[in-house]
């Protein structure tokens, strides 16, 4: 479905809008004064989801066509780009990969630049990255790196990261240099801000089979009162966080005056357990509770390379990052209660 605006009101267009992230976006935009939500996905929307959207439009980021619709139909002042093909997937499909998420990240750039040739005002550009474009090379570094910042260790090993840096890299240069030999370049239409999530745990969605799922795979089987093998060792250790921290993050990296931004750029954190402590929460959540680790090597080697922790000093002073959730509230306030009543509808 396709349609105008209201001339006085912004607009922001939400890609990959069905995902958990997304939908959870939708509803807290929708509580925000002053924004209309233009929602994209492959897949229709969910009633309730789709009701807090002026428009859902159901296609491909990779459709040019589709997408210069977008230019000529709407009046975007922000961009929130969630569709991805995500990292286990990336694995087995590198090539489909690179083309979802470089060259899709590519289409919406694009589109950034000629909305705010349209409207005269830099679009705001909030891109999902992750931990995963970090690379230690070893568990010895790993334990030696600390808490690693955002200039370090970013060699990744998988696709999916790989695809994240680069994005990272073409975002930076839309913002800064985009035409930068062209007589007409000057003030760019672009202004680029990501963030690089740790692995995210939600109370709503069932994990899919991701490199970092074994945390919230761990409580489902248990809720499920289902045996569970870990995929890492007992003793793996990277960070976490909330899904309602990441949403509040996104928010507040959008609000943050763009003067207070030291960087395109930003790591932030909540708690970082590792696979063995995270299962002793579960094991005293439910009686009986059977969590053994069953590590498979390949995915293993992935995770090792990844921090046990990421400095996130510069989201906190620049815009003011602060999670709402540690490691105990996370689990007694958030994910026990929701998922307890999930398997009791069931």
């Amino acid at each position: 479905m396709m349609g105008s605006v209201k001339a006085r009101k912004q607009v922001v267009l939400v890609t990959g809008a069905g995902g958990e992230v997304g939908n959870g976006l939708i509803h807290r935009l929708a509580k925000t004064e002053g924004y209309d939500i233009l929602a994209l996905d492959l897949k229709p929307l969910d009633e309730a989801t789709a009701a807090k959207c002026q428009a859902q439009i159901i296609g491909d980021i990779l459709d040019e066509r589709l997408l210069e619709r977008l230019v000529s139909e709407y009046e975007i002042h922000a961009i929130f780009h969630l569709a991805a093909l995500l990292s286990t997937r990336a694995e087995f499909t590198p090539e489909t990969a690179h083309e979802v998420n470089v060259k899709g990240t590519l289409n919406l750039l694009k589109l950034a630049v000629e909305q705010a040739r349209w409207h005269g005002q830099r679009v705001k550009f909030l891109f999902p990255s992750s931990i995963a474009v970090y690379g230690l090379t070893s568990l010895e570094e790993k334990e030696k790196a600390g808490a690693v910042a955002e200039g370090d260790w970013t060699q990744p090993t998988t696709m999916y990261g790989c695809n994240k840096l680069y994005c990272e890299h073409l975002g930076r240069y839309y913002a800064r240099h985009y035409r930068q030999l062209a007589v007409e370049s000057g003030q760019q239409g672009v202004d680029f801000r990501a963030i690089r999530f740790p692995g995210l745990i939600s109370a709503f969605t069932l994990p899919h089979g991701g490199t970092s799922d074994y945390a919230p795979e761990m409580i489902h089987a248990a809720a499920r009162s289902e045996p569970y093998a870990s995929f890492v060792r007992e003793d793996t250790r990277i960070p976490f966080m909330a899904m309602p921290d990441a949403i509040d993050a996104l928010l507040a990296l959008m609000e943050a005056p763009l003067d207070r931004l030291s960087n395109h750029v930003y790591n932030i954190t909540a708690f970082s357990p590792s696979a063995g402590e995270f299962a002793e929460l579960v094991r005293g959540a439910f009686d009986g509770a059977e969590i053994r680790f069953e590590p498979d090597v390949r995915r293993q080697a992935i995770v090792d390379t990844w921090p046990a922790r990421v400095d996130d000093s510069r989201a906190r002073n620049d815009w003011g990052f602060a999670p709402a959730y540690d490691l105990q509230r996370c689990f007694e306030e958030y994910l026990l209660p929701n998922i307890r009543q999930r398997y009791a509808d069931d």
